[in-house]
């Protein structure tokens, strides 16, 4: 078990108390060279493999001599199922291509290149305050992004050519009080529901730890036929750190929590994608959930993806915050039904 100093050191850095303001530089695309070293078991020194609704797959540590990577808070894979984006709370894109095994385990990440996050007029400069960016939704060649400190949902186009895209539009309409939105606690979910689910494609935003007067996560669904607020019920101490729709139009949130008894956790729940409606108070079921016996550091990103084989699967990234006590982690389960 880690030592108690380096739990403090981690919540404050899970907090952002302790993340460093780095100045950006305007830029193209630099390359980030990653090592990865597989992690074979979900919970060290078991063969276990299943842990609730949810089948560990295989996992990787990833580090880089480009300093840039790191702080990693979203992540979405592309059509193709290999090549990926994700951005990071510093203001950057991160894209590569995930390769596998003959098994078709994670085995690494290759081509990964960073670039800066333009304004309307080009600049990769901006403050860190600025580009703090938490979450990420694709929509064809729309890509969209939450940032908070100042928060706002940016939208940029096109996917194909991200690494110079500009907004095409710099705030999406929010269904609540942006004043109401914590400094470091604002929008970590941002997700795009399925074509035939009742949101209609829409995109639907979630709060991490913002809530309203009777404790629930502020949350909206920005466009379509259902377009309004809602809430999220806030359960246990967890903070929402992101979050994607499976196809059958359920949403799954990935949540965080810290606590000195009981350290990092994880935890994922499944939300009914008929309760999510203008109005609403949602909840549901937990599918997972992991402490620090698990192999797990600052999880903040989530994807759903379908397998070569059909299956439905999840892709986990975490945020080290640059800090030489975290790390970057890749994790794949498989939902079992």
């Amino acid at each position: 078990m880690r030592s108690c100093f380096f739990l403090v050191v981690l919540c404050g850095l899970a907090a952002g108390i302790l993340s460093p303001d780095r100045a950006q530089a305007e830029m193209v695309s630099v390359p980030a060279p990653v090592t990865a070293n597989a992690i074979p078991a979900f919970h060290p020194g078991s063969s276990e493999t299943r842990f609730g609704g949810l089948e560990f797959l295989g996992g990787l540590e990833l580090s880089s001599s480009e300093p840039l990577f790191g702080a990693w808070s979203a992540i979405r894979i592309l059509p193709d199922g290999e090549h990926f984006l994700g951005v990071l709370d510093t203001g950057h894109w991160l894209s590569g291509r995930i390769t596998r095994d003959a098994q078709g385990r994670l085995s690494g990440l290759a081509d990964v290149e960073i670039a800066a996050m333009l304004d309307v007029d080009g600049r990769g400069d901006q403050r860190k305050r600025d580009v703090d960016a938490e979450s990420l939704a694709i929509r064809g060649e729309d890509v969209l992004v939450g940032y908070e400190q100042r928060h706002r949902v940016t939208g940029y186009r096109p996917l194909s050519a991200i690494e110079t895209a500009r907004p095409f539009r710099m705030s999406f309409p929010l269904p609540f009080p942006v004043s109401e939105l914590r400094n470091n606690g604002g929008l970590e979910t941002l997700a795009v529901s399925p074509e035939e689910s009742p949101l209609r494609g829409a995109v639907v935003t979630v709060a991490e730890k913002s809530v309203d007067g009777n404790g629930n996560l502020f949350a909206g669904i920005l466009d379509g036929p259902l377009q309004g607020a809602f809430r999220v019920v806030a359960r246990d101490g967890f903070d929402v750190t992101d979050g994607d729709f499976l196809p059958d139009g359920d949403l799954l949130l990935l949540e965080r929590r810290f606590t000195f008894a009981s350290g990092v956790g994880l935890r994922i729940r499944r939300i009914d994608g008929a309760s999510i409606r203008p109005g609403a108070v949602v909840d549901g079921e937990i599918i997972l959930q992991a402490g620090m016996v698990e192999e797990i550091d600052n999880m903040e990103g989530l994807d759903v993806v379908t397998g070569a084989d059909g299956s439905t699967r999840l892709i986990l990234v975490s945020d080290d915050n640059h800090s030489i006590l975290q790390r970057t982690l890749m994790l794949e389960f498989r939902l079992v039904d």
